[in-house]
C-alpha cells in the first residue's frame, strides 16, 4: 500500500491535482449520470464524456498557471451564487424566528426578529428610520 502511495506522489509530483473547479465538474458529471439513468439520450452522454476528460486533463496537467487561471475565473462566477445560496438557506433555517426585510434607503438586507404589527425600524447603515408591517 505504501508503494503504491509513493508511485502515485511521484507521478502526480508537478501536476496540478483538484481544486473547486474539479469539485463542480465532478457534481455535474454526477448529475449528468442521474440525467441520463432517466432520459438515457446521446446528448447527455457526450457531454458525460466530455465533463470526465476535461476534469482528468485538468487534473494531470502540467501547467499550473493557465489550470490556476481557469480556478479564479470558476471562482468570480461560483462565488457569488454561493453566498446568495447560503443567505437563502440561513433564511429559511431562521423562518421561525426572525424576518429579513431591505432598508428602502440604502437596500440593506436587516433581519428582524419575528414580532407581529407596525415597527419603526432604524437602518444600521444609513441610520434612517422607516415604518413597516410584520404580518407573522
Amino acid at each position: 500500500m505504501r508503494n503504491f502511495r509513493n508511485r502515485l506522489a511521484q507521478f502526480m509530483y508537478g501536476r496540478y491535482g483538484t481544486d473547486q473547479l474539479y469539485n463542480a465538474l465532478i457534481a455535474t458529471y454526477l448529475v449528468l449520470i442521474v440525467a441520463n439513468a432517466f432520459i438515457s439520450s446521446a446528448i447527455i452522454r457526450i457531454l458525460m464524456a466530455a465533463v470526465l476528460i476535461f476534469t482528468i486533463f485538468r487534473t494531470l496537467s502540467r501547467n499550473i498557471y493557465k489550470r490556476r487561471m481557469e480556478n479564479e475565473k470558476f471562482m468570480k462566477i461560483w462565488k457569488p451564487i454561493k453566498s446568495k445560496g447560503s443567505l437563502e438557506i440561513r433564511r429559511i433555517k431562521e423562518i421561525k424566528t426572525h424576518r429579513f426585510r431591505k432598508c428602502p434607503h440604502c437596500k440593506k438586507v436587516l433581519r428582524l426578529p419575528r414580532r407581529r404589527g407596525k415597527h419603526t425600524v432604524q437602518c444600521p447603515c444609513c441610520n434612517k428610520e422607516f415604518e413597516l408591517r410584520i404580518l407573522g
